[in-house]
């Protein structure tokens, strides 16, 4: 890893500067081109056309380096955790297919082979909506040059504002010289606004009433949250709480709690001992993800960005759902 090489750069400049330094060429060579050729298509909430692609905004991807150069033990280190865990699910398959073979033979060995097979497979999920990204990435390009034409005439602020427009209004000002300027202001300003609010319904109903908030609420122990089973295994650690992974600071060993998860916060995941989201679902991507990482996770706790404050010492039930808030002493 070339970071290494400059590891006090890395840590100790804020990642915006870093990108800053690195669209001005003013950065080691540490591989990152290369690797924003193959993937700079991707970000947080990726399939949104109008949110910002790795390329432009590399910020995120210098916080996961400032994040992996943080660990100190070789055993914790990114690819020695993957690999851990690809081989604790390799002696769980061995396991099973033994016991499996025992009692039933000929089923024994069509169940290790389905399990290997789901081994080598299951990764593949993601590639449907992978192999488009490159798609929308190519028409957030050409958005990005109409909207600098656009700004260029002074019918727009700046070349992103076209994501604020529908595509009449654009084709308006493209075509009639429309002026634009205080409909998008006026729509950025209420995405800034609700990009304040600390959370958001999962469901409302049409009169406004938020569904979770009527839902009754199970019977609660002392000091222990309630959610759904994500993935197998229990871990102790300080929570870090993160609502955005744009510029996400985590130190080793400890547990992510957030909102929910998307691809653009799986660098995030090599470094924690554990994750714990508002959201979701088993199948959905934190707890899948977490899965395959080998790390225990735990979804659906009502309103655990909140109820967990970053630095606070928990323990998470993977298998039991639960969060505990333990007492630091």
């Amino acid at each position: 890893m070339r970071a290494r090489d400059h590891r006090d750069l890395f840590l100790t400049t804020p990642p915006e500067q870093l990108a800053d330094r690195y669209r001005a060429g003013d950065l080691p060579d540490i591989g990152m081109a290369g690797f924003l050729d193959a993937y700079g298509m991707r970000a947080a909430a990726e399939i949104d056309v109008g949110m910002p692609r790795w390329e432009e905004a590399p910020a995120p991807l210098f916080a996961t380096i400032a994040n992996y150069l943080r660990v100190d033990d070789p055993e914790q280190a990114p690819d020695r955790r993957f690999a851990q865990a690809a081989e604790r699910a390799e002696r769980m398959i061995e396991t099973l297919a033994q016991r499996s073979r025992r009692s039933r033979p000929v089923r024994g060995r069509l169940a290790t082979f389905l399990m290997r097979r789901s081994r080598e497979l299951t990764g593949l999920r993601e590639i449907g909506k992978f192999a488009w990204l490159s798609a929308l990435q190519a028409a957030r390009r050409q958005l990005l040059l109409v909207g600098s034409d656009l700004a260029a005439r002074s019918l727009l602020e700046r070349a992103d504002d076209i994501m604020f427009l529908d595509l009449s209004e654009a084709q308006a000002a493209v075509h009639h010289k429309a002026d634009q300027r205080g409909l998008v202001a006026a729509r950025r300003a209420a995405y800034e606004r609700e990009l304040r609010r600390p959370a958001v319904p999962g469901a409302l109903l049409s009169d406004g009433t938020d569904v979770e908030a009527l839902a009754p609420q199970g019977p609660v122990e002392d000091g222990v949250l309630k959610g759904m089973a994500g993935a197998a295994g229990r871990a102790t650690g300080r929570a870090r709480v993160i609502r955005d992974p744009a510029d996400a600071y985590i130190e080793p060993g400890e547990i992510l709690v957030a909102p929910t998860t998307d691809p653009g916060w799986t660098p995030l995941f090599l470094t924690t001992a554990g994750l714990v989201t508002e959201t979701g679902s088993p199948v959905a991507h934190g707890p899948t993800v977490a899965r395959e990482y080998g790390i225990p996770a735990v979804i659906c706790v009502r309103d655990a960005t909140h109820r967990i404050r970053t630095g606070q010492l928990i323990t998470i039930d993977g298998s039991a759902g639960t969060v505990r808030l333990e007492e630091d002493g």
